[in-house]
């Protein structure tokens, strides 16, 4: 167990170091331009970086229902908080004080168990055979029945697989599925009874902040480098870096990918960023992912089948494409589940929604036709000034990259690769300024 523990963590940060390093051999900027830009930002303080709106960090206790939680990330207009120890508050040691960070990519992760746990309560020859009843399986039946995963024990409800078998489903409709496939085999009152009623009413966050955890808490102190910062959130894959000050548990500060691009904006007429954003991305080797690496989503797949391959591939939004060419005509992310969770009532159809109908759904709905609006993309031949512009004024975390002569997606450039356009990580750095309580952090 140990040894599997010990090779998993392994092969998590040699993953880090294979996409970084894949970035810097496409990476076209001259090295003596990337040198004293990452000894600037070694020599930076965390400290001088702008606090976040209003100068308070927004924190949630883990006592706190799924629900709650999601009208919070919503009525915010942020993607993820810090999570808080209701035993711990009066700690004065932070890794007591702070459980984890709750973002959208664990409440997908969540819904998604729900639903391919269901299918697999309904995998048995039949419902009757497998014992299964309106309303008798709840998290132990789901276990009994091989539902093995986390949401199995955090509370799929007797209501939930028992609706969905209520609703006459054929048990062996749903062998073997997976959620997608199982999603239009399981009756609309499961949906309605996960969305709605149970778990998402009852169910706290600390019952998933461990077990659907994507970002882990790995904090730095105010008197920390930038350049520490900026390879947390480009080489290591995490979307916020929470800031503490030495001797203190609570969080002073909390930046995001979005944040640091934002600053970016504002270096615009200092020389250093000039020289560089004023090339077209293709001379900086932008996107990095060749166009046979872009994960997308037909507009005529199922929406469920949208998050499993964001949750499959550890992404934040996919480009919505049609045709044979791949023409894109929308985009999807994560955090469009609040839309499912805030507003279940409407989509009574979710088990046969589409991913246009998801859209034209959210955009009536909530009078948001950015939704149908044209995607966000840009051009190789595009300066990469315009891209961290569009970035940082769309309040998005992604723009896709099309062909010349038509709208096909070739690429997509995400604000962790704009980081990494700026720096390399020296030799050593991570080893003597991490040291191994954070590499430990970084792998769990």
């Amino acid at each position: 167990m140990a040894q599997a523990k010990t090779t998993e963590n392994t092969s998590k940060l040699a993953s880090y170091d294979a996409y970084f390093e894949k970035v810097q051999s496409r990476k076209k900027l001259p090295r003596n331009l990337q040198e004293p830009l990452t000894d600037a930002f070694a020599k930076i303080p965390v400290s001088s970086f702008p606090q976040v709106p209003g100068g308070k960090v927004i924190e949630i206790d883990a006592e706190t229902t799924i629900g709650d939680a999601v009208k919070i990330l919503s009525e915010s207009n942020i993607l993820s908080v810090p999570v808080k120890n209701p035993a711990a508050q009066n700690s004065s040691d932070w890794r007591e004080r702070y459980l984890g960070v709750l973002d959208y990519s664990a409440i997908v992760l969540w819904v998604l168990e729900g639903a391919e746990t269901a299918a697999a309560a309904l995998s048995a020859s039949s419902a009757a055979a497998a014992g299964v009843g309106a309303g008798s399986v709840g998290a132990l039946g789901a276990l009994a029945l091989g539902a093995t995963g986390p949401a199995a024990v955090a509370g799929l409800t007797m209501a939930a697989v028992g609706a969905a078998v209520a609703g006459g489903v054929a048990a062996d409709r749903g062998a073997g599925k997976d959620a997608p496939t199982a999603a239009d085999m399981l009756g609309e009152d499961f949906y309605k009874v996960i969305l709605q009623e149970e778990p998402f009413k009852s169910t706290k966050v600390s019952s998933i902040i461990k077990s659907y955890r994507w970002a882990p808490f790995v904090p730095v102190a105010t008197d920390s480098s930038m350049l520490s910062v900026l390879l947390l959130l480009s080489k290591y894959r995490l979307r916020n870096v929470p800031v503490i000050e030495r001797g203190s548990p609570f969080l002073k500060n909390f930046i995001t990918q979005s944040a640091v691009v934002r600053g970016l904006v504002g270096c615009k007429g200092r020389d250093w960023f000039d020289c560089i954003s004023a090339h077209p991305i293709s001379e900086l080797g932008l996107p990095y992912m060749s166009a046979d690496e872009v994960i997308s989503v037909r507009n005529d797949e199922l929406i469920l089948e949208a998050f499993k391959k964001m949750r499959d591939n550890n992404i934040g939004g996919l480009p919505v494409v049609e045709g044979p060419k791949k023409k894109i005509v929308g985009d999807v992310s994560i955090r469009d589940v609040r839309f499912l969770l805030l507003r279940p009532e409407l989509f009574s159809n979710f088990r046969q929604l589409t991913v246009t109908g998801f859209m034209n759904t959210v955009a009536s709905a909530t009078h948001d036709a950015t939704k149908l609006a044209t995607p966000i993309t840009c051009k190789l031949g595009s300066t990469l000034s315009s891209v961290i512009d569009t970035l940082a004024s769309k309040l998005v975390h992604r723009i896709y990259v099309t062909a010349e002569d038509d709208e096909e997606v070739v690429g997509v450039i995400t604000l962790r690769d704009v980081i990494s356009c700026f720096i390399y990580e020296p030799q050593n750095f991570f080893d003597n300024y991490f040291g191994f309580s954070a590499q430990e952090m970084l792998v769990k």
